[in-house]
């Protein structure tokens, strides 16, 4: 294909889909000179290079469509039918795109339909009133010339129908605007041969510069690179991964090796060279909802409805690949909340509701995954009538959904073939749609749930992995083969033992485990592989035991949608970055693997897939498995805390909530260094301390150390253990106050006294600004207050929530005010609200102006807690309705204020 021709349709495809979106927001917003002259630039832009190109039913069409756009300019009333024939017109060349540019010639056809359409809404509105004098300063009139700017530097035989550059120059000369520029070039017929590049005269670069626009000197920095270009350089990057990784295993079985050094320092460039590359795929997932605010725009005319579309988080980024899988997903979801979800306008207004309705699409990161909501303010699901269709399609018995809650009746929509419509439409009611969903989601590692509130609406929240091409695994072994489980889909690893409070039972000969009071369904990974019937006997004939037959075992908890089950296996070695690599013809049907990879001993082995794995467990498992996954979603009395249990610089047990710890490493001894008198290691190619938790503890003389590691915002911090003992849920009842540096107390845990550390002391000991101050928590009674801490940072929360729960209170998260609220649909009620200021969405000053507005928590005083604490910060608090504000970092002063204000309210704290 012609270079030129293949710039041309890159640069109208973009321009295109840029007039798709600014079309619907101009209609809404009819007055906004700068929406308007953005579309007149790029339609007239368009044709102009049609025209240079001698593509003549394209140009039609473009001048056409900008005539009627030039009307509206000129100050003509903007309507409805207007918009809705040029976005067809668009349409219409968006289909001649695609045959150009398959063939590489214009197609045969007659548009004449569209034009006389065009012409003749031209005509009705050129009738109306006139601003042309008034809009003609705001349109910059050398826009259009863009098109010749770019194709000057081409030079190649001219065709009929072409200009050479002289001729486009004294045209752009002798023109007084962009009509007469484009008409006198239509009036130059082209020379025979490519005529000579002439100087360009003083008068013509004024021009040109003034004409270029301000972003030129950053689309000069950008190039286009071929897809295939970028794949084949993530492929090169994968391979020196795992050449990397094979150079490290060599390097560990030598005690002593001059290669040590340089290849610690190649480690580093490689991870460095991997996360650049990673970034050249990454795109914002706004890219996926380009398309939504047409589709918007095209339902609310077909359905009768008034649609608002909302979309925060445009910008957050992900992977290609995974942005490809999701498009499909998120704009059936998006469709179906504008058909199934809201309520026609008369029926909004009967419920007291705007008769506008919401629909609002929101994505933020969280971890290493990407968070997506699809929520809309309409009628909610309709329970009664999903519990008619599952028992019409025998999914189950009137008894058995008499034993589930509301919110596990409505995840039937995800069954297949599974719909509620009345009448099929072009919209939805064919019965494909949620369980396709769900599928392709689930298929990338993802997961999706959903929470319906009766009259308020349905909120539907996708979680999927930033990236599918490197991932972080956990290399098992079972039944003497090796195999990889992707972390993103591990909720943690136990030791299962006859004698353990973990330990492995049967239920109607089914494997569970009982961890943590629950029972968690088990499968058997050599069982599942029929690896335990192939194994070989030693020298004396004996067999070796199989998974089920050894004493102890580990069991991976997986998680795969809402439901947990656990994998068991007979050996953990450790996490390896691993590149997937797709599996073989003759393996693609085994459901059970995802792909294979190569470790670093150079052995082929394979990953396995949760996914496969759920779904060759028992149909009777399965149910089991839903009902045992099923907790309260509320989870109101924040009674028990996920906490991990170890030993540390003495005999005692010693404690930390779970939710702080990032990770669980060990590190070799020889690769920890000195830095300015302590201790470092080199992790992830950064230098992380390493905390002691007292004083006299002493490293590992030689081995490897196990550390507890705690990151947040890039900085982590490595806190030195002997041992790891246990994963435990339990009150967090201190009976003893501490005044130790990094101890907050005593409490009883498993029927011994056991130490709660402070994080934040230690935090601070290794770096000083982490916190404004780390003055130990001395929690107060506070007579079992519920408290709800709504913070968009999950390291704070996890920070925080645990430091009240020690102080006496109830504490309830929320991870932004759409989270809080939905509490408070469902009932909950709180004694005080402590919120971040800064939040993405709405800020902690619209949510207290909200809560001040709201009927059932309009009473209920709420403490602003920010690190922006200025004279103007705290003053703007008071006036939106805070009871009183507070530095985020003084820990100290948050327990004091939720005293004073639990007091003024009449209770003390």
């Amino acid at each position: 294909m012609d270079d030129l021709l293949r710039e041309f349709l890159t640069e109208t495809f973009e321009s295109l889909d840029v007039v798709d979106v600014e079309l619907v927001k101009f209609e809404q917003d009819p007055n906004n000179a700068a929406i308007l002259s953005n579309i007149f630039r790029l339609v007239h832009t368009i044709k102009g290079t049609c025209g240079f190109l001698g593509l003549p039913r394209l140009e039609a069409l473009a001048h056409a469509a900008e005539t009627l756009m030039g009307k509206y300019r000129d100050g003509a009333e903007v309507t409805g039918d207007g918009v809705t024939l040029i976005l067809h017109t668009l349409d219409r060349i968006k289909i001649i795109l695609g045959e150009l540019e398959a063939t590489e010639a214009e197609p045969v056809g007659d548009d004449s339909d569209l034009i006389e359409q065009l012409e003749a809404c031209s005509l009705v509105a050129e009738a109306g009133p006139t601003q042309a004098d008034a809009n003609a300063a705001e349109a910059p009139v050398e826009a259009p010339i863009e098109a010749p700017i770019e194709v000057a530097p081409l030079a190649r035989e001219l065709k009929p129908g072409e200009v050479s550059l002289e001729d486009l120059e004294r045209a752009f000369q002798e023109a007084e605007g962009p009509d007469d520029f484009v008409a006198a070039v239509a009036e130059v017929e082209a020379p025979a041969a490519p005529a000579p590049k002439p100087a360009s005269t003083p008068a013509a670069v004024a021009k040109s510069e003034e004409a270029a626009p301000r972003e030129s000197a950053v689309a000069n920095q950008s190039i286009r690179v071929n897809v295939d270009t970028l794949e084949e350089l993530m492929t090169m990057v994968s391979e020196l991964v795992l050449t990397r990784n094979q150079l490290l295993e060599m390097v560990r079985r030598l005690d002593d090796s001059e290669f040590k050094v340089p290849l610690q320092r190649l480690s580093n460039v490689t991870a460095e060279l991997q996360e650049a590359v990673m970034k050249t795929r990454m795109q914002p997932i706004g890219n996926a909802w380009q398309k939504l605010p047409r589709i918007i725009r095209d339902l609310s005319n077909d359905l009768g409805k008034k649609i608002e579309l909302n979309m925060v988080g445009a910008d957050t980024e992900l992977d290609r690949q995974v942005l490809d899988l999701i498009k499909d997903p998120l704009t059936h979801m998006v469709r179906n909340s504008a058909d199934h979800g809201l309520e026609m306008p008369e029926a909004r207004l009967a419920a007291g509701k705007p008769e506008t309705g919401t629909i609002n699409l929101r994505a933020f990161h969280e971890g290493g995954h990407i968070i997506i909501e699809i929520s809309d303010d309409g009628h909610g699901l309709n329970t009664a009538r999903i519990r008619e269709k599952v028992i019409e399609n025998g999914l189950a018995t009137a008894a058995e959904l008499d034993e589930k809650t509301d919110q596990q009746i409505h995840k039937y929509i995800f069954a297949a073939g599974f719909s509620t419509a009345a009448a099929v439409t072009n919209v939805s009611g064919r019965g494909v749609g949620m369980d396709v969903v769900r599928t392709n989601i689930e298929l990338i590692g993802g997961h999706i749930d959903l929470l319906s509130v009766a009259g308020k609406g349905t909120t539907f929240t996708i979680k999927i992995p930033l990236t599918l091409a490197i991932v972080s695994s956990l290399i098992v072994e079972s039944g003497a083969q090796k195999f990889a489980i992707p972390q993103l889909a591990v909720v943690e690893l136990v030791r299962a033992k006859a004698d353990s409070d973990a330990r492995i039972e049967k239920i109607n000969d089914t494997p569970v485990l009982r961890l943590r009071s629950k029972l968690l369904p088990l499968v058997y990974l050599d069982e599942l592989l029929l690896l335990d019937k192939r194994r070989k006997p030693d020298a004396e004939g004996n067999l070796p035991p199989s998974t089920a037959q050894r004493p102890e075992a580990f069991v991976i908890v997986s998680q795969v949608g809402s439901a947990q089950f656990g994998i068991v296996v007979d050996t953990v070695f450790d996490t390896e970055e691993i590149v997937v690599k797709p599996s073989g013809s003759m393996l693609r049907d085994i459901t059970m693997f995802s792909g294979n990879t190569i470790l670093g001993d150079g052995s082929v082995i394979m990953i396995i897939d949760p996914n496969g794995i759920a779904q060759c467990v028992s149909r009777e498992v399965a149910a089991q498995l839903e009902d045992v996954a099923e907790t309260d979603a509320l989870n109101l009395d924040g009674e028990q805390t996920s906490l991990l249990i170890f030993r540390a610089g003495g005999g005692e047990p010693k404690a930390v909530p779970l939710s702080l710890v990032t990770r669980l490493e060990e590190v070799t001894i020889d690769d920890i260094e000195m830095s300015d008198h302590k201790p470092v290691v080199q992790y992830r190619g950064k230098l992380m301390p390493l905390q002691k938790v007292s004083p006299d503890q002493q490293m590992k003389a030689s081995g490897r150390q196990p550390i507890l590691v705690f990151t947040d915002e890039g900085r982590s911090m490595g806190l030195l253990v002997d041992e790891i003992v246990d994963v435990i849920d339990a009150r967090l009842d201190m009976d003893i106050t501490s005044d130790t540096p990094g101890m907050l107390g005593s409490a009883i845990v498993r029927e011994k006294a056991t130490e709660i550390i402070d994080v934040g002391h230690f935090l601070t000991l290794a770096f000083e600004d982490w916190f404004a101050r780390a003055d130990n928590v001395r929690g107060e009674a506070a007579k079992a207050k519920r408290v709800l801490l709504v913070d968009d940072s999950p390291f704070f929360r996890n920070m925080l929530a645990p430091l009240l729960n020690a102080a006496g209170y109830k504490v309830t998260t929320a991870q932004d005010p759409h989270d809080a609220f939905r509490l408070r649909d469902a009932g909950a009620r709180f004694d005080v609200i402590v919120s971040d200021i800064e939040m993405p969405g709405m800020d902690g000053f619209d949510f207290a102006q909200a809560v001040k507005g709201d009927a059932a928590w309009g009473a209920t005083p709420i403490v602003a807690m920010s690190s922006r604490t200025s004279r103007e910060d705290i003053a703007r608090g008071h006036a939106v309705g805070f009871t009183d504000y507070v530095a985020k970092t003084d820990r100290d002063g948050l327990i004091d204020v939720l005293r004073a204000t639990l007091q003024s309210e009449g209770a003390a704290a």
